[in-house]
């Protein structure tokens, strides 16, 4: 499993311990941008859609896909415009507007969507996200549980194959029981100083916790999820 360390990592001094790690840059701060990219293994391009859904602004996509065009190519991806709280025919009509190679990018799943919707994403791309939304915001929860216990059901049992599956602010779920291929979350960047302790070695222990690759079904209290 790849982990995605959120930025900006300040100071610079101790940003520098981090190189070699994977980042996640966010395009609502996009700070150390090309630091990550002369510097990581590999960075993960957030479309932003989260940082604007907590300040109550739109999504300026036109600008962000001016941004991305000359950072985006592998091993780098880019999370594919979505809105949280968006309807299905609002992701739709988000992710069929996407520039770029279906290779760098990766539409999200919000939680709060019908399973039919993750599906037909699997069956079309690569790589997908799951996001966490309305009822099952709260990462973790038990409700939130069941209902990721049955995404993968569902996507076991259509792709025994599992496609990659990133958890959008999912780096607390390392080591558990859900396969996911990658996972994200600013916890170093926000929490090492707090810890008095140096990013670098956050970082490393961390990446060392994995989670396992293959999915065993699980049953799912079908009268609890939606």
């Amino acid at each position: 499993m790849i982990h995605y360390h959120g930025t900006p990592i300040s100071p610079v001094i101790e940003r520098q311990k981090m190189a070699g790690k994977h980042f996640c840059v966010s395009f609502e701060r996009p700070d150390d941008a090309e630091w990550c990219l002369a510097n990581g293994q590999s960075v993960l391009w957030d479309n932003g859609a989260y940082s604007a859904f907590r300040h109550g602004k739109p999504l300026d996509t036109g600008k962000l896909y001016a941004w991305l065009e000359r950072r985006l190519a592998q091993p780098h991806w880019a999370i594919i415009p979505d809105r949280i709280g968006g309807d299905t025919d609002e992701q739709r009509a988000m992710v069929s507007a996407w520039p770029f190679p279906r290779t760098l990018g990766a539409p999200v799943w919000h939680m709060a969507l019908a399973i039919d919707y993750l599906l037909e994403l699997a069956d079309e791309w690569p790589r997908i996200c799951f996001g966490s939304s309305a009822r099952y915001w709260q990462i973790g929860s038990p409700i939130w549980e069941r209902r990721c216990d049955e995404a993968f059901n569902a996507l076991a049992k259509r792709h025994p194959r599992l496609p990659w599956v990133h958890m959008l602010r999912g780096l607390a779920l390392a080591g558990d029981r859900w396969p996911f291929a990658s996972v994200d979350s600013a916890n170093v960047g926000r929490n090492f100083k707090t810890l008095n302790t140096c990013p670098e070695r956050m970082a490393r222990r961390l990446d060392a916790i994995q989670c396992p690759i293959i999915w065993t079904p699980r049953m799912v209290q079908q009268d609890l999820v939606a």
